[in-house]
């Protein structure tokens, strides 16, 4: 032995850092460990915010033997097949009424009710702790769980056990596996043949959102002095749009204004009216600011934090400012009666506004980034 591998070794002895090498564990041993997998009936496993953002949604239980199904599952793909196996419970209302798309005479958003009107409990099997929806781990298991047989999902071994089968739409699916399972290749899937990726519920819905806005539309916007990203409210209200065809913006407005620059697009031009009517409106008063993409110009009035607030009957009191907005830009009614009243869009500085004003979501960064950092159950 050499003096060198000696101090070396001496030196590891009393730092204490001898015993951690001496007792490091082999690629064999390595590979087992990764290989066994906890299955334990004492248990339940139930997915987190700390595990991945991406799953293979197995299948589906609902009913009185939905929980002691679908921990079988759990159980038999963790035991049999090594896979990763988690249950979610989901609950579904569909007693209340709902916010619909649009307004309704007074400016509301209009209340809406489901047609079943029944509240349900389902429990979801899934596996992963996936990273992203195209990675290639997750494509091969999903592509084996779709042909994979577990016991606990035979209909025979079910009824034998005396219980009800619990699967969601367990009808359905037995027809489906019948008749529509095969695949291309003529091979026919296994009971979770339908299985696909879903996201992790537990996961804010920034972070599967695009991460920030597109670098061009980030860069269109920039010099603009009164732009939309520069409004400090999480809303605000459209009042006019602007459509282009070509994916181009003028930097110089002014050399524009002053006849120095042609306009070469119905861009271009979408950007100028609203950079105008921005311009008139804050001359005005108003709170206003413009914003371009690779589409559309737009242009709005206010910074709010919330549309409005919810009330004891479930409808949402509008934001009485922004409410104000509503009205004060939009279509305004003339005739001694309502069968004779015609509709007029309003115009300020000779540039048409919307018909109908609408509150908007402020485009903002969003926190995706904070969740691509390394954390317990990524990998």
């Amino acid at each position: 032995m050499s003096r060198s591998f000696t101090r070396l070794f001496m030196s590891l002895l009393m730092v204490g850092l001898l015993p951690v090498i001496a007792s490091a564990q082999s690629p064999l041993q390595k590979l087992a460990l990764f290989k066994h997998l906890e299955a334990d009936e004492n248990k339940n496993y139930t997915i987190t915010d700390q595990n991945g953002p991406w799953f293979v949604l197995c299948s589906t239980f609902v009913g009185e033997a939905a929980e002691a199904q679908a921990k079988q599952l759990v159980l038999e793909l963790r035991r049999e097949f090594k896979l990763p196996a988690y249950v979610h419970e989901m609950q579904w209302d569909f007693s209340g009424k709902v916010t619909g798309r649009g307004l309704d005479k007074y400016g509301r958003p209009k209340q809406m009710e489901y047609a079943s009107g029944e509240k349900r409990e389902e429990l979801a099997v899934l596996v992963g702790d996936f990273s992203a929806i195209d990675d290639p781990e997750a494509k091969k298991t999903l592509e084996k769980i779709r042909y994979l047989r577990p016991q606990c999902l035979d209909p025979e071994y079910i009824a034998k056990s005396g219980q009800k089968n619990a699967r969601a739409f367990a009808g359905w699916r037995a027809t489906a596996v019948k008749f529509f399972s095969n695949d291309e290749n003529g091979k026919q899937r296994g009971p979770m043949g339908k299985a696909f990726m879903v996201n992790n519920p537990l996961i804010p819905e920034e972070y599967f959102k695009q991460k920030g806005l597109n670098p061009m539309v980030a860069r269109m916007n920039e010099p603009v002095e009164h732009s939309l990203l520069k409004c400090p409210g999480r809303y605000s209200v459209q009042v006019a749009t602007f459509g282009g065809a070509n994916v181009s913006i003028p930097k110089e407005v002014e050399a524009i204004e002053k006849g120095e620059k042609q306009l070469k697009s119905r861009l271009e031009k979408a950007a100028l009216q609203a950079h105008l009517l921005t311009a008139a409106l804050r001359q005005k008063g108003y709170e206003a600011y413009e914003f371009h993409d690779e589409g559309a110009s737009i242009v709005t009035v206010g910074s709010f934090d919330s549309v409005g607030t919810p009330r004891a009957d479930g409808k949402i009191e509008i934001n009485p400012e922004i409410h104000k907005i509503m009205q004060t830009f939009g279509t305004t009614a003339d005739g001694p009666a309502v069968g004779q009243k015609t509709v007029t869009a309003r115009s300020i500085a000779g540039i048409p506004l919307d018909a109908q004003p609408l509150p908007i979501e402020v485009p903002k960064q969003t926190i995706s980034s904070a969740y691509n950092e390394p954390r317990l159950g990524l990998r």
